[in-house]
């Protein structure tokens, strides 16, 4: 086992292929690890700046993925530890690296992170990063809600992959800041969710929702309408057809997330019988 003090001066340098099995038993075995809520393993973004890992006598102890998608907005992927270091000198080291990457960047993101336990929010803290506002989770149990009032001239359907380009324009205009999608990770999206649907209206697209299932029941994973059209009942009529198609395949239990400040959104999903289960987790920004 390496030793690393908080003066220990590592070697940071960026993850290649190579290191792909080490970083692997870093993640799985490592006393400190946060892996954001993404549609892709922290691995699949090797090869993609700045991937960096840290070194003490020849052996990786730390590893720090934040490459920005899409290009406005740079989530922290994936921070890891070894067991028996200090924590905060690989933190301190690889994130300043990575900054120095960012920031040489032609239009800097905003760097990004939610953390799943108290050590890496400290570590964030003590970095500058700021929180304002927290992400809040709420829950759905096979409960009674008002039908979906829906337009003559609204249609929903099952969404296809030729959809994507249309979906990315929508999901552009409904989020801003650091919740936007890329048309790369709304594809991976699309391809690993459950129930995916597209609202359109005198064919055009107006709205989506991806959706996906695990054993604990399900999950609507982005749910999306135009801003114009937003209030129109749209949205509610895409949670409506989905926590349908959800009961036909035996969801009896869906979760969301949203942003605490998202007093549309809270609406919506209580108005459907969506309650807040207490969990909330801060998220927090650093301006390059």
């Amino acid at each position: 086992m390496v030793a690393v003090t908080d003066s220990t001066q590592l070697i940071v340098e960026p993850a290649v292929f190579e290191d792909r099995h080490y970083l692997a038993n870093l993640i799985h075995f490592g006393s400190y690890v946060h892996r954001h809520l993404d549609w892709r393993p922290p691995l699949d973004w090797l090869g993609q700046s700045p991937f960096l890992i840290a070194r003490s006598d020849g052996e990786i102890v730390g590893a720090l993925a934040s490459p920005p998608d899409p290009p406005n907005v740079a989530w922290i992927r994936l921070f890891a530890a070894s067991r028996g270091v200090s924590t905060k000198s690989v933190w301190l080291q690889l994130w300043a690296e990575a900054r120095l990457w960012l920031q040489d960047l032609p239009n800097p993101p905003k760097v990004a992170a939610i953390p799943m336990h108290d050590w890496f929010g400290k570590l964030l803290k003590a970095s500058q990063f700021t929180s304002d506002h927290e992400v809040v989770v709420l829950s759905w149990n096979h409960g009674e809600r008002p039908s979906a009032k829906q337009s003559s001239s609204l249609n929903l359907r099952p969404m296809l992959l030729d959809d994507i380009p249309g979906i990315e324009m929508v999901d552009a205009a409904a989020f801003g800041g650091v919740w936007q999608n890329s048309q790369s990770c709304l594809e991976i999206a699309f391809r690993q969710s459950t129930l995916a649907t597209v609202a359109e209206e005198n064919g055009h697209l107006i709205g989506y929702q991806i959706s996906t299932a695990t054993q604990m029941g399900g999950h609507l994973a982005r749910l999306a309408v135009l801003p114009e059209l937003q209030g129109t009942g749209v949205g509610y009529a895409l949670l409506d057809d989905m926590l349908k198609q959800g009961e036909r395949r035996g969801l009896h239990t869906v979760t969301v997330n949203t942003q605490s400040y998202n007093r549309v959104s809270l609406s919506l999903y209580q108005k459907a019988g969506f309650r807040l289960t207490g969990e909330e987790y801060p998220v927090f920004e650093f301006i390059i």
